[in-house]
């Protein structure tokens, strides 16, 4: 279909497996033409997934060891515009298809490489790079949550391609950015590690803040310290783990017996909506509310209705009440109950009832097809879309089975593609302003992410927050760094004005929200065209789809798309013992960057046509990436059996976690399988195995320690590696930003300790190290602003004068300040 917002856009996709692939399909489903390169004998993985992965893809076949295939590849990079790879570090220069020579083949080619761990690493860039080992060895199984800490389970194996789904949004991301900017600085080679991109992903649970105070803690958090302080075992039982969950932060029972998330604390008037759906209005008359923005110790009460976690006084009582209310209705009722009250909570569902479920295949965000493989299939849609891109919805199955594998001479009969003639300097997005509307997690992660590509941020926030400190300064140590902050009261007059001022100024807006909450604001498309046809909108929500579904309107947050999609019931074992998915943002980070990808199909779409418009994404849509190996249904489709549940260590003898004789390794050898075994004289006795081959390899790994393991199977495709920590690797990479320069181009891991933060306490954060262009620079943003602190400056760029400033601060239009220290203590 012509005109969509790729269609002028060709792209050779090399990738096996999932981040590749991942990273051509959501090009191909932005109108992209895709052209899937497969080896002789077809994909590597044979699965539906990767049916799923090569819609919209035509194919062809290539010995790209022959000079012949190698010389067909290069032919067609001369008449493409991107190439896409995630072989090892080294692979494409043996095949002679190495950036230099595609470089050579076309000046102007955006090249893409996805390798596992950074090609520049001395350590790691040789390890074999499954999945599951870039998740060892980068930290996901390890520590995996409050709730497994409590309960001593460690390590916890999950079966979701976290890396994968981080590192192809960034790709995709990167890749779009580079085009726009190709006339200035022509082609690039973009090289973006998929554990660098895992341990971006994760941030919130690598951030470290010195003498982090006790009021931002938990109930699980307080209870692990005071059974270290005591020297208690952590063995607490699921029931029991329960207790220690905040009434408006868990899951409760309904009346047909199914789970019911609900996430709604933190937010100004959250936890009193709740309340009030449930029939227990009465109990707000008891329970205090207040200014949280001060320290604790001026606190007239030892909680707040707006603040997590509620205190311990009210904890047990509020969860009794809470209890026996969700008891009176079934799940689909109070489902329906909290979306028209805009109470943020969801019915838990597995991976097969959300492919069913009719708002996801109402709003786009499941879609059916016909596959010559598999008959009517229903699979996730798109992550990244346009609001008014019309082949968004229009999903092409993959090549089928029979097919020819792509006569593409009629491309090689086209002229190569006309060099741009850039050669420019900086970054991507370098004169980009960005207006972020946005708050938590998931929408301000876009305006940091556009701030080291170079573009000028500007976040504007209420002038009394609706956000407690922990969602707003805690969490924004990450998502607002590189950017300039203004307070406003848009309900008023004179800051509806000053706003109207920003969005004339901007070329793009970015919020997260709803259509009606984005309708509330004046944002609509006809306004916005009218203003600046030219300006972007970049808008994400929970349940957002290409198209309006029932759930459209409400509102949501990251564990609640993991609840709706099958996460949690996945993670903790089963509808009876659902668990959030261990990592704080782990959906929320992944929607902003997919938000940046509609971003750059915008951007792209603005350089050839001159036209803007709406950018979206959804936290359900990325619920839905991170599962994509799993993300599809058709009749007879094999069982839904992947590893689940607080017992999991891996996919079977091949690819599991193991304990060596010095701590826990994973074993990765899932093509390999017994022909390693083979190769090691410890093991070669194993091969045909009667026994419990499992129980074999434990006893076995057992007796050596990694190190050991690691060398006897080096030089082949299993990939061996200790089990990491999320904060050991960020410890290993740490580096102190006054010190100066920051090396992010090297090894795949590093972080910065901002030293000289102005909360007055240093903070550890990930450095912006996952996309690595080979010309294009890459901004390390400097510390967030406290909230308000770029208020005067602002305005003052808008046009008002002094007397103006003070008189719309004296009003209440506007403020410099939400309280007296960046964080109240």
């Amino acid at each position: 279909m012509q005109n969509r917002p790729l269609s002028h856009v060709r792209v050779l996709d090399f990738g096996h497996y999932l981040a590749g692939p991942l990273a051509g399909m959501m090009l191909a489903d932005l109108g992209a033409e895709v052209i899937r390169i497969d080896p002789p004998g077809g994909p590597r993985w044979k699965d539906p997934a990767f049916d799923m992965l090569s819609r919209g893809k035509r194919a062809l076949t290539l010995d790209l060891k022959s000079a012949a295939g190698r010389d067909t590849a290069l032919d067609l990079v001369r008449r493409a515009d991107v190439v896409i790879e995630n072989f090892r570090p080294g692979v494409m220069e043996r095949l002679g298809l190495g950036p230099e020579a595609l470089r050579q083949a076309n000046a102007d080619i955006i090249s893409l490489s996805l390798p596992g761990f950074a090609s520049t690493d001395p350590e790691f860039a040789g390890l074999a790079a499954w999945e599951a080992v870039i998740a060892a060895r980068t930290g996901q199984f390890t520590d995996m949550g409050l709730n497994r800490r409590l309960m001593g389970i460690n390590p916890s194996f999950t079966p979701l391609g976290l890396a994968s789904a981080y590192g192809a949004a960034f790709g995709a991301m990167s890749v779009l950015f580079a085009l726009a900017a190709r006339d200035r600085t022509g082609g690039d080679h973009i090289e973006v590690p998929l554990a660098s991109a895992l341990l971006e992903g994760l941030v919130y649970n690598c951030e470290q803040v010195e003498d982090y105070p006790d009021r931002y803690k938990s109930p699980r958090e307080l209870e692990l310290e005071r059974r270290a302080r005591e020297g208690l075992p952590n063995d607490l039982s699921f029931a029991e783990l329960s207790e220690f969950l905040d009434p408006f932060y868990r899951t409760y029972t309904c009346a047909d017996g199914r789970g019911f998330y609900i996430v709604s604390c933190s937010i100004v008037n959250h936890p009193q909506r709740v309340l009030q759906v449930l029939g227990l209005g009465d109990l707000l008359k008891e329970l205090p509310d207040f200014d949280v923005y001060v320290d604790k110790a001026d606190w007239p009460a030892d909680w707040a209705l707006r603040s997590y976690p509620v205190g311990a006084r009210d904890r047990q009582r509020l969860s009794e009440a809470m209890k026996a209310a969700f008891l009176t209705r079934p799940s689909h009722e109070w489902e329906a109950l909290f979306g028209a009250a805009k109470a943020p909570a969801t019915a838990q569902r597995s991976t097969a009832e959300w492919l069913a479920d009719p708002h996801a295949l109402a709003s786009g965000l499941v879609v059916e097809l016909d596959d010559p493989r598999h008959g009517r299939i229903r699979q996730m849609g798109n992550v990244a879309w346009l609001a008014d891109d019309p082949g968004t919805m229009i999903k092409i199955a993959g090549p089928k089975p029979d097919d020819v594998r792509g006569d593409l001479s009629c491309i090689l009969e086209e002229p190569p593609r006309t060099s741009s003639g850039g050669q420019g300097k900086g970054g991507w997005l370098d004169g980009l302003k960005v207006l972020d509307l946005t708050n938590v997690i998931a929408g301000p992660t876009i305006g940091s992410t556009l701030a080291r590509f170079g573009a000028q941020v500007t976040l504007v926030q209420p002038v009394r927050p609706s956000v407690d400190p922990w969602n707003a300064v805690v969490f924004g140590l990450h998502a607002q760094r590189g950017k300039e902050s203004i307070l406003l009261d848009l309900h008023s007059g004179a800051g509806q004005e000053a706003l109207w001022r920003m969005v004339a100024e901007a070329d793009v807006i970015t919020m997260n929200g709803t259509d009606q909450q984005r309708a509330s604001l004046g944002l609509t498309e006809s306004r916005l065209n009218e203003i600046n046809p030219r300006l972007i909108l970049v808008q994400l929500d929970a349940w957002g789809g290409p198209r309006r579904g029932p759930k459209s309107d409400h509102l949501g947050y990251d564990d609640l798309a993991q609840a709706a999609t099958g996460v949690m019931t996945r993670f903790g074992g089963g509808p009876e013992t659902p668990e959030e998915h261990a990592h704080f943002g782990t959906i929320d980070a992944l929607t902003g960057y997919c938000a940046c990808v509609a971003l750059g199909a915008a951007l792209e779409r603005l350089r050839v046509t001159g036209k803007g418009g709406i950018a979206r994404a959804s936290l359900a849509a990325a619920g839905e990436m991170i599962q994509a190996q799993f993300m599809y249904d058709f009749e007879g489709r094999p069982a839904f059996d992947e590893p689940s549940g607080r017992a999991a260590r891996g996919w079977g003898p091949f690819y599991r976690c193991y304990t060596a004789a010095d701590g826990w390794m994973f074993v990765a050898a899932p093509t390999e399988r017994e022909t390693a075994l083979a190769r090691v004289p410890e093991l070669s006795d194993l091969v045909g195995c009667e026994a419990d081959l499992e129980a074999e390899l434990c006893n076995r790994f057992a007796k050596r320690p990694v190190a050991h393991w690691t060398h006897a199977f080096a030089g082949s495709s299993t990939g061996i590696t200790p089990l990491g920590s999320l904060h050991g690797t960020r410890n290993a990479g740490l580096q102190l930003e006054s010190e100066g320069t920051i090396d992010i181009c090297k090894a795949t891991f590093r972080a910065v300790r901002h030293d000289r933060h102005p909360m007055g306490r240093w903070v550890d954060l990930v450095a912006p190290n996952a996309v690595r262009p080979g010309k294009a620079g890459i901004t390390i943003p400097g510390p967030a602003p406290k909230y308000g602190q770029d208020t005067r400056k602002i305005l003052a760029r808008l046009g008002y004068n002094d007397t103006d400033i003070q008189g719309m601060i004296d009003a209440g239009a506007t403020a410099e300040s939400w309280s007296e220290k960046y964080l109240p203590e």
